[in-house]
Order: structure tokens, then sequence, then C-alpha cells
């Protein structure tokens, strides 16, 4: 049986990390403070936002909530981003997305500070994990990934790791980060021939397609890690479940992230460790 690789412990040892990080920047005048902008009341939303706000209060990170209409004008909108960039005592800006059709996403993603890009959606902080330059910060689940890795003593170095999934928010700049930590990094997606063959020959996989329980036993072999960093609700089967099929995973992998419960309970922990991470940038 997978050694199952939780989340709660490692957001736990982060948050203790945070906590005496923060204190110390306390101590300095300098009180790390995120802004959560939110448009509207999507409950995906509301429900991250409540989880970083009780992990935030953990870690003597400050909230400044700013909230805006799901009608709001594009004038409106962007007047408050801009605040947000300009306002010296903020110093993380989280900025939910997709915002509504009459805002422009694509202008809201490039004006945001990079500098404040708490969760690597700028092309700033995109630049700065390609180029492992300390310009803006990874995105959190990207990260989250990461820690889960450091934390369990699993070093990527030397290591064959497959990543399935190519997009912007988790598959490519993971990889990044893993080739960074020394791995020799395999970026599979829908155009690929013969996932299985790739990520069966690998030491670690990332499964981030966002198509659930596409993994099965025919993608993996033993002695593998795998993160799942998919989360979707199951109708059939009435819960939530990863990318992977956890049931034809366990008996065959050396470990393995469970959904829920792994990558998902570390990334309000990372948020929270960027905004540190930025108001101590202030200090150089």
């Amino acid at each position: 049986m997978a050694e199952v690789l939780k989340g709660m412990p490692v957001a736990k040892a982060i948050s203790e990390e945070l906590k005496a990080r923060s204190e110390a920047l306390q101590a300095k005048g300098i009180v790390p403070t995120l802004a959560i902008f939110r448009v509207g009341e999507r409950d995906d939303d509301l429900s991250y936002e409540r989880g970083a706000m009780k992990r935030a209060e953990q870690t003597g990170v400050a909230v400044k909530n700013v909230v805006l209409p799901a009608d709001v004008d594009s004038e409106t909108f962007f007047k408050a981003l801009d605040g947000l960039n300009k306002d010296g005592s903020v110093h993380g800006i989280l900025m939910f997305r997709p915002l509504p059709k009459q805002l422009d996403g694509e202008k809201a993603r490039q004006m945001l500070a990079p500098e404040k890009d708490v969760d690597g959606c700028t092309d700033g902080s995109l630049a700065g994990v390609f180029a492992n330059a300390k310009v803006g910060f990874p995105p959190c689940t990207a990260q989250a990934a990461m820690e889960i890795l450091k934390f369990y003593g699993i070093d990527p170095k030397g290591k064959k790791a497959a990543v399935i999934g190519r997009s912007l928010v988790i598959g490519r700049p993971v990889a990044m980060m893993l080739m960074h930590a020394n791995a020799t990094v395999t970026i599979c997606h829908t155009r690929t021939v013969d996932v299985p063959s790739v990520t069966k020959e690998a030491d670690i996989v990332i499964a981030a397609s966002g198509q659930m329980e596409s993994v099965g036993a025919e993608y993996l072999s033993e002695g593998q890690t795998v993160i799942d960093v998919g989360i979707g609700w199951n109708e059939e089967k009435g819960k939530l479940c990863g990318d992977v099929k956890f049931e034809e995973a366990e008996p065959i992998v050396a470990a393995i992230t469970p959904v829920p419960g792994g990558v998902g309970s570390v990334t309000t922990a990372v948020l929270c460790k960027h905004v540190i991470e930025a108001a101590e940038r202030t200090l150089s």
C-alpha cells in the first residue's frame, strides 16, 4: 500500500514557520498584508476566500477585502486594481478569476503588479518561474505540489518526472520548478502519443490535466510518487475525486496525495508564504 501524502501536516509546518517570520516583520513595523480582490459572489471564490482568511489569521497575515459587484463597470474595476497596486501597505494581491464578461481579464492580469502577484498569474511572475528568478511568485498550486515533495523528503534531483497537463496555472510552472530542482521532466498533453508509456517510466508523476479520474493503473508503476492536482465532484460516486483513480493507484505506487486533503490543503499556506516573502522583499 502506498504512503498517503496528506497536505495538512505540510500546511501546518509552513504556517508555524510563517508565524515566526511575520512576527519578525512586525517587530520592524511591517504588517504583511494580503488584499483579496473579488468581483461578485461565486461560490468557489467565497470558499477559497474563507480558507485563505483563516490561514492568514494563523500566520500573522492581515487581510484587506476589496469586493465589487458582479456588474461593476470597467472604469471602477481598473481604478480599484490600480489603487491596490499603488497601496504601499498591501504586499500581495489575490485577484479572483475568471472575471465577469464585461471586464477585460487579460488586461487585468497584465495590470497586476508582478511584485504583488502572489498567485503567479502575470507574465512577470511566470517569467520569474521559468528563469528561476525572484520576480513575482509561482502559482500557489504549483508550489504546493513542490512543498509536499519537500516535506516528505522526496528529492526530485536526478529523477524522471512526468507532468500531465500544460496549463500556465500548474502544468508548465510545476514542470519548470521540477527542472530547477534537477529533475528530468517530460510534459504530457492532449497531443502526446501514448501518455501511459511516458508516465510509467517516471519516478514522479504530477497529474494536472483537469480530467477527473483519467489516470488509472495503466499509467503507473511500482515505486512512483504521484501528486494529484485535480479536483472535481463525481456525481456517480457522490464525492470529490482527483485526476487519478486513487483506488487503482494506491496498491501500485509508493506514495500518493489524496483528494481531497492533498495539494489543495497546502495552497492557502503557500499563498500566505508568498505574502510574507513579498513583505520581506521590501526590506532589501
